[in-house]
């Protein structure tokens, strides 16, 4: 009987060898995928911020109508299954809603923002006059370095930036006709949501029920994980952003309550601002700690006292959020430690180039795990 393998001295490679190729090739392998994946999501970017003016309505009313559905649903229930009548009806009473709450809120909100607007002046001239009779060296130390000619250099260089940043953020009289297309686009965009939400909402087709016929060109277990992998993505979607402007209104509430409380000016503004920009997990906080605890100490009256109690409101908030809200509205349907979420809003905001990405961050990630834990159990474990 021949021995089929060969002998020793007769191979190409040795054992040792042949291991080094294979993991050369799989180290390659993964390279090639990584970058595959990283061009993809590069590609994918750039064209969400090409056309983003047309894709964040789109997904704000494809999001909105999957949030209610539930409800025109019911409602169609108890209408005998009037589809039309059941999204006017819900259409009507949240207009009704919104009017109510505009009447009762704008005029304070308005007048605060003025006032907020007219305080800047002040708030800077504040901390000017507190640099200058607490920290006499380091005023000495900037204009001692400004004579500097490589440091005056880089200053006025930061500077040249900072003012066409701002240009660019706040149209001049010069680019006021830009700035007025731009916001004319923006309000187009605004106006153009509850056109789409309202059809979208008079549709009762399943967003997955069709899939798997158009993905034919699968096999069965592929088209199934696919189908499956939509349904959790919607599911995350729903959860979230339902769960997070719930959550984002009561906070916003409990800050104003508890700026207006302690005595901070604006808690109006700040209260409901920072409760709306927490949609974007942890960005309300962010900002909201950067402006409040400067606003508290240089506002007339205000002091380290003030700053305490300014710092106090934020930890009693967030624990009543991290310990109490996020469990009983949120449960666990994302499943991601803060450190991923934290980093996943700067990764797809830098990658979707903008806001959009930074509010699709949760529901991308969890998507994307949910899809990885699939892939492993199915595939990779034995």
């Amino acid at each position: 009987m021949t021995d089929s393998a060969d002998p020793p001295s007769n191979r190409l490679l040795t054992d040792r060898q042949r291991k080094l190729v294979g993991f050369a090739l799989g180290f390659v392998a993964l390279v090639a995928i990584v970058g595959l994946l990283a061009l993809t999501i590069i590609i994918l970017g750039r064209l969400v911020g090409h056309f983003s003016g047309v894709l964040w309505p789109l997904a704000t009313a494809g999001i909105m109508a999957l949030m209610l559905r539930p409800l025109v649903d019911l409602i169609e229930v108890r209408l005998k299954h009037r589809r039309l009548a059941a999204v006017v009806i819900l259409y009507v009473v949240v207009a009704a809603l919104v009017a109510a709450g505009m009447i009762l809120v704008t005029p304070a909100l308005v007048e605060q923002i003025l006032d907020f607007i007219a305080f800047i002046p002040v708030f800077w001239q504040n901390a000017l006059n507190y640099v200058q009779t607490h920290y006499p060296a380091w005023v000495e130390l900037a204009e001692r370095q400004m004579t500097n000619p490589t440091i005056k250099s880089v200053v006025d260089s930061l500077l040249a930036q900072a003012q066409q940043f701002l240009t660019q953020a706040i149209p001049s009289i010069k680019a006021a006709g830009s700035g007025a297309l731009n916001l004319f686009g923006f309000i187009a965009n605004l106006a153009i949501i509850p056109i789409y939400l309202f059809f979208f909402l008079l549709s009762r087709r399943d967003p997955t029920g069709g899939l798997s016929k158009q993905l034919t060109f699968l096999s069965e277990s592929v088209r199934e994980d696919v189908v499956f992998l939509m349904r959790e993505f919607i599911s995350i979607v729903i959860s979230f952003f339902r769960g997070q402007l719930l959550i984002g209104l009561l906070m916003g509430l409990l800050l104003t309550i508890g700026f207006w409380f302690v005595g901070l000016r604006f808690a109006l503004v700040l209260g409901l601002t920072l409760g709306v920009l927490n949609i974007v997990p942890y960005l309300g906080t962010i900002i909201g700690l950067s402006i409040a605890l400067p606003l508290a100490f240089f506002q007339p009256g205000g002091g380290m006292p003030l700053v305490g109690l300014v710092l106090l409101v934020f930890v009693i908030v967030q624990n009543i959020e991290g310990w109490f809200l996020t469990p009983r509205i949120m449960g666990q349907q994302t499943g991601l430690h803060p450190v991923m979420i934290i980093v996943a809003i700067f990764f797809w905001g830098t990658a979707f180039d903008g806001i959009l990405g930074m509010i699709l961050a949760v529901p991308l990630t969890a998507f994307f795990v949910t899809a990885w834990r699939l892939a492993k159990h199915k595939y990779f474990e034995s």
